[in-house]
This record gives structure tokens, C-alpha cells and sequence, in this order.
């Protein structure tokens, strides 16, 4: 919002023009900017080499900065610069961060000109490593071939609840994970390595395909092979079906366990069959899948297991660089009474190290100490190994990725850049991050998806059936249905968290979504679509693939305004500072321009300011600064009329 025009008193614009006496035609000298905030005159003898250099002819200022930095670009009081923004109606602090466009009002008053500090575009990337979709895939494409050594492999045990996954995992580790917890003989950080033939093997011990799916969803994938527990006795279920999948989706090779092979209900060649029909077809049938039998509880087949998880994944010859900063992917973070937050991070490029500085996220922190899974503390981590860190400023989220920087300043200050990322973007309104059936077509004309890829649940199997062989039919060589996942019942949060990491649409047939999955789509964006006939379902699809989709909207006021002044913002255009005279504006709205009741324009607006911050809605009572994207031909008197488009059919 322009605030020059903001006028102290009763809420009505007047430009800071008229509130002062005409300056002369000549630039004014900075005025009381000669002192610093020493108090001494910072322009006198400028010529003494021991005075500070001149001024620059323009001064660069970044996006944001506090009053204090402000003054020190200034080399002005920082008392001076708080009076100017009080004289603009802008109360702030010392330590107040303000925007750029407020700061550029301060400096021009004062004399100044500025100009944003130009912020060098990394370069673009090459082909190959934009195609990388996992950070180990990244890592690779962007090291040279010749500092690549091998690495551990990173494995998931996905499944069935009750089919033995943590009784596996016990007995791959030979000991009792409860029994160790309890008595404080096993130290538990959510994942760990065991040995076979000198070579090491890291496990995740995550509690099942959701939580697999949401580090996806939060663009972390650091398994390399999802091993698929199925009990021999019990067969294919529920939940095998959706880690299959979860694991499919993920682009993870998978490898079987029949586990309970000792019990003599064990009826291993119909689960064989049960899952051939899931196009998981075992290699002693004829596929491609590796199966191996065991009994975890008897502690069988453990050793034939380790041995084909190692040449499973000698096949895709992992690979990372131990000589460059650490980065790689936190597992899981707690806040521990006696430690403080702590994070349990897998190493995915490069050696961490005790002393290093390194940054979460929106945290920072120094590497305090290390444990491992034993909770022997260690001096370093290498690629693949799972580490206990204490030492961060906060507790850290699954999924997020850490990096190694040259200080606990720089990662202070990058910390605080994805803070305000971060603000921003959940500023932003929900429906603008959903993507939707109806943005499918534009997607696939510009290429980037190839696919539509759908959830489907319906209500009975006899209706899941005709959807699906209805639905594969529409696919194309150059455009294809991949349906992810489909099932019978409700639409639950783990469709909703596999629809958000795969960038897919929840398709319904006489189903509903339950609340907690309503909720986490709005949050995470996700579409859904229930539908009580199977040809408009099938028919949507069709159209979305051949851009025929066409929602019917309806345009429906919102609110009115008053445009009161007018402002220019250099390099922004002009900004109409308004009073909400009814109803309310969203950053989101639409806007028509009204002079004399004929309309002159029709746009979105590109921002929506109170004071010198960013909101999402002004009610009626109160004044803003408003700018339409495509327009800036405001005069004082013209009405502002605000609409949202509701879809109608």
C-alpha cells in the first residue's frame, strides 16, 4: 500500500505533498541524516580520510529489513527514521522489520534515492539433475562421476498391522527393541544399521506407509527398497494393498516376505497367487519379484533376507560423495527433557561431523553430539548412516532437509529466509495451491505431468470394477490415467497424504470423505471429487484430458471501496489507497474499476497492504492500499468493486 498518503487523524488519505511546505526544485540534502547514531556529523570534512566514505548516489536495501538497518543504510538516527514513519502514520520499533516499499518512502523523504539489491538467479539447472526427483538422485547428478563411492543401501519394512513387521525387525537386529528401550540398552532414533558380510544396511523403523508417504509429501524419499511384509497365514489385506501402492507410487522397487512360514496354517502359494493378481507376480512364478520366506519369530530366513536386499540394490549401484558439506533428510525430531530438541538425521551426501554448523529448515544449530542407534556418541556420520543430533534451536519435522554451512551465522540467516518463505506462502489463499481436475489440460499442454494420476474409492467392489476398466480406457499414448490407489470405503487421511505427495486427485463414487481427511486436503491442497454417477464421474475425466472441462462461475460482490488518494510506487506503478466502505476485500478478489458508474477495468488484485504489511482481508472501516494487476489509471473518487467467482455447476 502507498502509505505516503496515510494522514494522521480520521482515517482519511491525504499525500504527504500537501502536508508539507513545497520544497524547492533542486534535490533536498538528506535532512538530519548527517549524524549518525553516535551523534556526530557524518558529512562534515568529507575529505579527511578518517570520516566515513560518501554516501553512495543510490542506496541498495533488500525486500525487508528492520528500522535499525534501515538507519544504518541511511548512516541516519534511527530516532530520525522512526519520526518519518510516524509522519507517514506508521507506528514501529527499533527492531520492526518493514518492507521495501516503506523503506523506499522514509529514504525518499529524507532525501534518498534507492533501489533493490539485485539478487544474482542461480543458474539453471542442467537437464539431467532437473529429472532427479529424489535428493539422493540429485546428489548424484551434480557430483562429479569420479567422487562418487558406493553406499549403503536404505530400507523401509511396509505391511499389514499384526503381520510381523516389528518381530522382523527385531530379529534382523537381534535384539529385543521394547525389552532395550525399557531398560535403556537400545537407544531408539527412529532408524538403524546392521552388517552382513562387512557390508552395512540402514533400516527405517517407520510405523507404517503413512508415515512413509508423508516425508514424500514433504518432498523427502530416502528409501532405496520397501520390503513387503505378508503373513503367510493371513494372506493379502487392507493394508498390504495400499503399502503396495504407496511403495508403487514412491517408485520403489519392492521385495517380499512371507512371513509365519512356521505356522501350519501357512498357505504361501495362495498369497503368491493374491498378490500375481496385484501385478506383483514372485520370481517363482515367473516375475520379477524377489520372495523369501521366514519365520521372524523363529528367526528364520533372516540371513537369506539380508543377502537378496544386498543385491537388489547392487543392481541400481548406489552411490553418493562423502567429499563435500553434509546434507541429507531428518527422520524424525522429539524434544527431550534432559537434551533439549534433538533430530534423528540420515546422512545422504557428504560427512556430518560434531562442531558443524547446519540449518533445518526454518532452524539453525551447531552438531552439539552424535549418537548412534546403540547410543554410543560418534565423531562423524557418513552417507547412509543414521545419527541422534542434539544441538538444534528447535524441534525439526520428518521429512525436512538439513544442510551444512559455514557458520552458525549463515545458517541463522538462511533459517530466517525460509521462515519468511514459509510465511508467505501460507499467506497465500488454500484454493490457489489445490490442483485441481479442471488445471489437468493446461498442465499436460505445457508438459509438465504426462499422466492424471487418481485415487478412486466407491462404495461396494461391483462398482469399482466398471470405473476402473472406464476410466484405463481413456489413456493415450501421449496422455495417460494412472489410478495410484483404488479401494472400497471411505475417503480416509491416508488417500488424502498419498494424493498430496504423488500430485493427485481424489476421485469418490458414492463415497464421502471423513472429517480428518477433509481437513488435511484443504491443508495440504489436495482435490476431491465425489460423484453419485459413473459416467459424469468418467466423463469429467475425459474432458479434463481434452481441456473440455469448462466449470460454470458467476461473479458475486463482496464488498466496495473508496479510492481516497493515489500513490506511485517506483518500479511498482501506482497503488490506490482505499476506504473499505462496505463488505470486506481478500487478498484473492477480483476487482472491477468504477468512475461515474461505468466500469474502466476488470482484474485481480496483486496486493493488498495495511500499513506497510501484507493481509489477507480489510473489512468495511478500514483504509488500505489496493493494486490490480494491469492497472494503475486510478483517480481520487473512483468506486472499487469487489467479486469472487463461484462455480455454479
Amino acid at each position: 500500500m502507498g502509505r505516503r498518503g496515510k494522514r494522521r487523524g480520521k482515517g482519511r488519505f491525504r499525500p504527504r505533498s500537501s502536508a508539507r511546505k513545497p520544497r524547492s526544485g533542486k534535490k533536498p540534502a538528506p535532512r538530519r541524516s548527517e549524524k549518525g547514531e553516535s551523534g556526530k556529523d557524518l558529512s562534515a570534512r568529507p575529505g579527511k580520510a578518517s570520516g566515513p566514505p560518501p554516501l553512495p548516489k543510490v542506496i541498495e536495501l533488500p525486500e525487508a529489513m528492520t528500522v535499525r538497518d534501515l538507519a544504518r543504510a541511511l548512516r541516519i538516527s534511527p530516532i530520525d527514521v522512526i519520526k518519518e514513519l510516524m509522519a507517514n502514520g506508521i507506528v514501529a520499533g527499533i527492531n520492526q522489520t518493514i518492507d521495501y516499499d516503506t523503506a523506499e518512502i522514509v529514504a525518499g523523504e529524507l532525501g534518498f534515492e534507492t533501489q533493490p539489491i539485485q539478487v544474482e538467479k542461480p543458474e539453471e539447472k542442467e537437464e539431467p539433475e532437473a529429472l532427479a526427483k529424489t535428493l539422493w538422485q540429485k546428489l548424484a547428478v551434480s557430483e562429479p562421476p569420479e567422487k562418487l563411492k558406493p553406499r549403503p543401501p536404505v530400507v523401509t519394512v511396509l505391511g499389514h498391522v499384526d503381520h510381523g513387521k516389528t518381530t522382523l525387525l527385531d530379529a534382523i537386529r537381534e535384539t529385543n527393541v521394547v525389552a532395550g528401550e525399557s531398560g535403556g540398552l537400545t537407544q531408539h532414533i527412529g532408524a538403524y544399521q546392521v552388517e552382513k558380510d562387512g557390508r552395512k544396511i540402514t533400516f527405517l523403523d517407520t510405523p507404517g506407509h503413512e508415515a512413509f508417504t508423508a516425508m514424500r509429501a514433504r518432498g523427502a524419499q530416502v528409501t532405496d527398497l520397501a520390503i513387503l511384509v505378508v503373513a503367510a497365514d493371513d494372506g493379502v489385506m487392507p493394508q498390504t494393498r495400499e503399502a503396495i501402492d504407496h511403495a508403487r507410487a514412491a517408485g520403489v522397487p519392492i521385495l517380499v516376505v512371507l512371513n509365519k512360514m512356521d505356522k501350519p496354517t501357512a498357505q504361501p502359494d495362495r498369497v503368491r497367487q493374491q498378490l500375481a493378481d496385484l501385478d506383483l507376480t514372485v520370481e517363482d512364478w515367473g516375475g520379477d519379484v524377489i520372495c523369501v520366506s521366514a519365520s521372524a519369530k523363529q528367526k528364520q530366513g533372516i540371513e537369506d533376507l539380508l543377502e537378496n536386499i544386498l543385491l537388489v540394490t547392487d543392481v541400481a549401484d548406489l552411490r553418493s560423495n562423502p567429499d563435500r558439506p553434509a546434507v541429507g533428510t531428518v527422520i524424525e525430531g522429539q524434544l527431550d527433557k534432559r537434551r533439549g530438541p534433538t533430530a534423528t538425521l540420515l546422512v545422504q551426501g557428504g560427512v556430518l561431523r560434531v562442531g558443524d554448523a547446519l540449518v533445518v529448515g526454518t532452524i539453525s544449530g551447531r552438531v552439539r553430539a552424535m549418537l548412534d542407534h546403540r547410543g554410543e556418541p560418534v565423531e562423524e556420520a557418513r552417507p547412509s548412516m543414521p545419527v541422534l543430533v542434539m544441538g538444534l534451536s528447535n524441534v525439526s519435522k520428518a521429512g525436512d532437509i538439513f544442510e551444512v554451512v559455514k557458520s552458525e551465522r549463515e545458517a541463522r540467516a538462511l533459517a530466517a529466509e525460509a521462515t519468511e518463505k514459509q510465511r508467505l506462502a501460507e499467506a497465500r489463499p488454500v484454493q490457489s495451491r489445490i490442483l485441481s481436475l479442471d488445471d489437468i489440460f493446461s498442465l499436460l499442454q505445457q508438459g509438465e505431468v504426462m499422466e492424471l494420476n487418481l485415487i478412486l474409492k466407491a462404495d461396494v467392489q461391483g462398482s469399482l470394477e466398471p470405473i476402473v476398466n472406464s476410466l484405463e480406457r481413456l489413456s493415450t499414448e501421449d496422455q495417460k490415467v494412472n489410478i495410484l490407489h483404488k479401494g472400497v470405503g471411505r475417503i480416509s487421511e491416508s488417500d488424502v497424504m498419498l494424493a498430496s505427495a504423488s500430485k493427485a486427485i481424489i476421485v469418490g463414487f458414492q463415497v464421502d470423505a471423513d472429517e480428518a481427511a477433509r481437513r488435511l486436503a484443504l491443508q495440504e491442497g489436495v482435490d476431491i471429487r465425489l460423484y453419485a454417477i459413473i459416467y459424469k464421474l468418467v466423463d469429467d475425466v475425459a474432458k479434463a484430458l481434452k481441456g473440455m472441462l469448462e466449470p460454470v462461475y458467476e461473479k458475486v460482490a463482496i464488498g466496495h471501496a473508496d479510492v481516497r488518494a493515489v500513490f506511485h510506487i517506483r518500479r511498482r506503478g501506482n497503488v490506490a489507497g482505499c476506504y473499505v466502505t462496505d463488505g470486506e476485500v481478500t487478498r484473492n478478489a477480483w476487482a472491477r474499476v468504477l468512475r461515474r458508474g461505468e466500469e474502466l477495468f476488470d482484474g485481480q488484485l496483486n496486493s493488498l497492504k495495511r500499513f506497510q504489511e501484507d493481509v489477507t482481508e480489510v473489512k468495511a472501516g478500514f483504509e488500505c492500499g489496493i493494486g490490480i494487476a494491469g492497472y494503475g489509471e486510478f483517480e481520487e473518487g473512483d468506486v472499487l468493486e469487489f467479486y469472487k467467482e463461484e462455480r455454479v455447476g
